[in-house]
C-alpha cells in the first residue's frame, strides 16, 4: 500500500482499499462494466470496444487479474477473460456493509 502503514489497519479494510484502487480508473470500470455485459471476452474485443492500445489493456487487465475481480484462462494465443464472481461478491459485500453504516443526519447542519 506505498507508504502508508498497512499493519495498522484491519485486513479488511486493507482489503477494500486495495480494491478501491484498482477500481480508480475509468478504464478499468469501462473494462469490468464490458465484461458484465458480455459474460466474457477476448482481450481483442476490449481493444475494439476501448479504443486504447493493446498494451493499456494488458496493464489494465493485469491490474484486475492481481487484485482478484477477473480471472483468465487461455486458448490457443488468446486469453478469455470474466469476472471472478467469488472475489466480487466479497468486495460488493464490504462496500455495501461501509455504505449501509451511513445514517443520515437529524440536521441539514451535520459539520
Amino acid at each position: 500500500m506505498g507508504v502508508t502503514k498497512s499493519s495498522l489497519f484491519t485486513e479488511a479494510q486493507n482489503d477494500l482499499a486495495l480494491a478501491a484502487k484498482a477500481l480508480a480508473h475509468p478504464a478499468r470500470i469501462a473494462i469490468i462494466e464490458f465484461l458484465l455485459k458480455c459474460e466474457s471476452c477476448i482481450n481483442g474485443d476490449l481493444v475494439n470496444e476501448l479504443g486504447l492500445s493493446q498494451a493499456t489493456i494488458s496493464q489494465h487487465l493485469r491490474e484486475l487479474k492481481d487484485i482478484g475481480i477477473i480471472q483468465g484462462t487461455i486458448e490457443g494465443t488468446r486469453v478469455n477473460y470474466c469476472i471472478n464472481a467469488g472475489r466480487w461478491s466479497e468486495i460488493k459485500e464490504k462496500f455495501e456493509k461501509i455504505f449501509k453504516q451511513f445514517k443520515a443526519p437529524s440536521s441539514k447542519n451535520c459539520c
